[in-house]
């Protein structure tokens, strides 16, 4: 069997009510024909919606395929034994030219009792943002099903939900059961669990190019939401060069970032997980003991486990999102 390399995938697109032009102006990933592009899928193996491999011996591949044929090699011993032949993460760019609905995700538990298979925990990288631009992350206070379902009723949502301004650089972890939207101006880079599983709540009265409403999950929402305040909703983490800086470390995934604008070696020899780089600025060759890879912004490359060591090298100042199982 030839030997697993890094892999570039092939995007899928989604043409969204609130989608724009950003993924072909800003990362110059041209979406065809589609009007606007929500949604570049760069990873994925949701089903029926999984990517194909577009770089080497195996292009052509969609990535479950992958999963099934190489198992530990690819994903790592402890990650195959719990996702079987299922790829766990998501990985996407996203842009906003229009408020997303309001809307929430159940957890792993719900989702498997309603048959939806996994739930969706997810974290956001902003690209860049518009000076007005702003996001729901949970809510301002403290509240409870009957104060949420009044204010619903009341179309006065919006009161009891925390807005967050945002600018480039910002992370936000949006664990399950946060009711949460993007609002207009963001372009990001999403890291999920694999899943398509999406409880919408309120879609701001908007109605489509047919006249139509889109369809909302009220009832189904209840179970899923997580009623609690917390704290602190943007994620702190020390914007240092040419290291490794933990952002988001918990069950799904743990996502570092890296910016760097000189050569940066990472060893993986204790890890048992495939690795993932999300390059959310500048472009770098990847160098693995085979051979190289090209990477730049709206790309991400999947590192199988059994390739050891790699070594970026930047040709302009770059940032990416490391991402693995622990």
């Amino acid at each position: 069997m030839n030997k697993l390399y890094p892999l570039k995938f092939k995007p899928g697109f989604r043409d969204k009510i609130w989608g724009g032009q950003k993924i072909k102006s800003v990362l110059e990933v041209d979406f065809g024909e589609l009007p606007n592009c929500g949604e570049a899928w760069v990873l994925s193996g949701v089903n029926e919606n999984e990517t194909v491999v577009a770089n080497g011996f195996l292009a052509g591949n969609e990535l479950n395929e992958l999963v099934e044929i190489y198992m530990d090699d690819l994903v790592g011993e402890k990650v195959y034994e719990k996702y079987h032949n299922e790829f766990p993460i998501l990985v996407k760019f996203i842009d906003a030219a229009d408020w997303l609905s309001i809307q929430v995700h159940p957890n792993d538990e719900l989702a498997q009792k309603r048959g939806l298979g996994n739930g969706k925990t997810e974290m956001w990288y902003i690209m860049s943002a518009d000076k007005s631009s702003e996001l729901i992350s949970g809510f301002n206070k403290k509240v409870n099903q009957n104060v949420y379902l009044e204010h619903l009723k009341n179309n006065s949502l919006k009161e009891i939900l925390n807005f967050e301004k945002v600018e480039k650089g910002d992370i936000f972890y949006m664990p399950s059961g946060r009711v949460h939207a993007l609002g207009p101006g963001i372009l990001l880079a999403e890291i999920q669990q694999t899943s398509d599983t999406t409880y919408r709540i309120y879609d701001w009265d908007r109605k489509d190019s047919k006249g139509k409403s889109r369809e909302l999950h009220i009832e189904e929402a209840l179970e899923a939401i997580d009623y609690n305040v917390y704290p602190d909703y943007k994620t702190k983490y020390p914007k240092v060069k040419n290291q490794t800086v933990e952002a988001v470390s918990e069950e799904f995934f743990t996502t570092n970032v890296l910016s760097f604008d000189k050569p940066m070696m990472k060893q993986y020899l204790e890890l048992e997980s495939f690795v993932i780089f999300t390059c959310v600025e500048g472009e770098m060759i990847v160098k693995y003991p085979e051979g190289t890879v090209s990477l730049k912004t709206g790309e991400c490359l999947l590192i199988p486990n059994v390739v050891n060591e790699i070594e970026l090298i930047p040709s302009i100042e770059s940032k990416l999102l490391e991402t693995y199982i622990l």
